[in-house]
């Protein structure tokens, strides 16, 4: 997960103004409506010049979750969904990181809801250089798919036609940039 240049041994820091975390899920069967979380922090360590070597650790507040629509926010913070205010925190470190500098795949233990389940993504190394204040940045995508019923997010409607509100597959898109420090 580190670009040849980097160092060996250092710690990034997640800019969370220049990263995005984002899912989508479908709703009535027909219409792919997407959010994302506002606060995210978290490290990369690399403590070596090849994937394998790095690990990853994110810490997401729930409650900062934005659909675009005040409501259904409410609605995914309830106990239907995410209960933040029994857990407040969603969790994902990583256990095995393998690939090449510039694609990989990042397994970890993601936990949602209290629910710990392993979760593969599938990650691209975006670039490296300095900022105009001497900083040294990188940047990385990543993307996945869960089911939240893994998570007990088990919530849902049945369609008088057929299917349901809200899709079980939730879609995972990662952009983030890291900061040497």
């Amino acid at each position: 997960m580190t670009a040849a240049a980097a160092p060996a041994n250092t710690s990034w820091k997640l800019d969370p103004t220049h990263s995005s975390v984002e899912f989508s899920a479908k709703h009535l069967m027909i219409t792919t409506v997407k959010g994302r979380f506002a606060d995210v922090a978290g490290t990369v360590t690399v403590n070596g010049t090849s994937p394998s070597d790095a690990s990853v650790d994110v810490v997401i507040q729930a409650a900062s979750i934005d659909s675009r629509t005040e409501q259904r926010d409410a609605h995914l913070k309830s106990a239907d969904f995410l209960d933040v205010e029994n857990f407040p925190t969603i969790t994902f470190k990583s256990t095995k990181i393998e690939g090449s500098k510039d694609t990989f795949t990042i397994t970890g233990d993601l936990t949602i809801h209290g629910i710990t389940r392993p979760v593969t993504l599938a990650a691209a190394f975006e670039g490296e250089g300095k900022d105009p204040w001497g900083g040294t940045r990188m940047g990385f995508s990543a993307t996945g798919k869960i089911d939240r019923r893994d998570f007990g997010l088990t919530w849902n409607a049945a369609l008088e036609a057929g299917g349901v509100l809200v899709s079980n597959d939730i879609k995972l898109t990662i952009d983030a940039q890291v900061i040497q420090g």
